[in-house]
């Protein structure tokens, strides 16, 4: 199947919440899985526009790329990138962001053994895309787990609406974040399951949007 003339969105790699002009809140994502999607997708024909956070990955051959650093800024650039066929949910995007950033670089104090920070829940980026008034006719989201990988990830997939979902366990070695190689299973609302890999991260690209075209086809 082929996904010419199809426009895909593509979001990847982590979120950094900054708690000063020093130091912030970030995850382990290399965004390599996210990459390899938009490399796939533009491979087979697709106009793909790829929404990444703070890596340091090269943009792949024939992908319109958009680079941002908070959740509020991946979320304010894929809103802003709608209209699409398919929205792939690849972002490590960070739950909770600093309710305030200090203007300067937080320092020490002595005696003070302890520090609190207070935050606040991010936009829930794949669920406002779900059912957003443009919504894609897909939405496929990632789920990273490190244990009851099956069950967090049906979870997410009736929350949020999502039609598919990609589930892998993380935590492990040659898997998930940071590596090369990967394993997933895809979730669809109406019963579908489909194990891929374990495999290189762009093979399993090829085989996840090999499933979405046959949904569009």
């Amino acid at each position: 199947m082929s996904l010419r003339g199809r426009r895909v969105l593509v979001s990847a790699g982590p979120t950094f919440e900054d708690i000063d002009p020093v130091r912030f809140i970030g995850n382990r994502s290399s965004g390599k899985m996210g990459f390899a999607i938009a490399e796939s997708a533009a491979r087979q024909g697709a106009d793909v526009v790829l929404v990444a956070g703070p890596v340091s990955l090269p943009t792949p051959a024939g992908v319109s790329r958009i680079d941002v650093r908070s959740a509020a800024q991946m979320h304010a650039a894929v809103m802003a990138a709608l209209p699409a066929d398919i929205y792939i949910g690849a972002a490590a995007v960070a739950d909770f962001t600093p309710l305030s950033v200090a203007p300067g670089k937080i320092k020490k104090q002595a005696g003070v053994d302890t520090l609190t920070l207070e935050l606040v829940r991010t936009p829930d980026i794949l669920a406002e895309v779900a059912v957003h008034p443009r919504r894609p006719r897909l939405v496929v989201g990632f789920a990273a787990e490190t244990d009851h990988v099956e069950q967090y990830a049906r979870g997410k997939l009736e929350k949020k609406k999502l039609d598919l979902i990609a589930a892998n366990r993380v935590g492990i070695v040659g898997s998930g974040f940071e590596s090369d190689d990967n394993a997933l299973v895809v979730y669809g609302r109406d019963g579908f399951e489909r194990a891929l890999g374990p495999a290189s991260k762009i093979e399993l690209a090829d085989n996840l949007l090999e499933l979405i075209a046959v949904r569009l086809a």
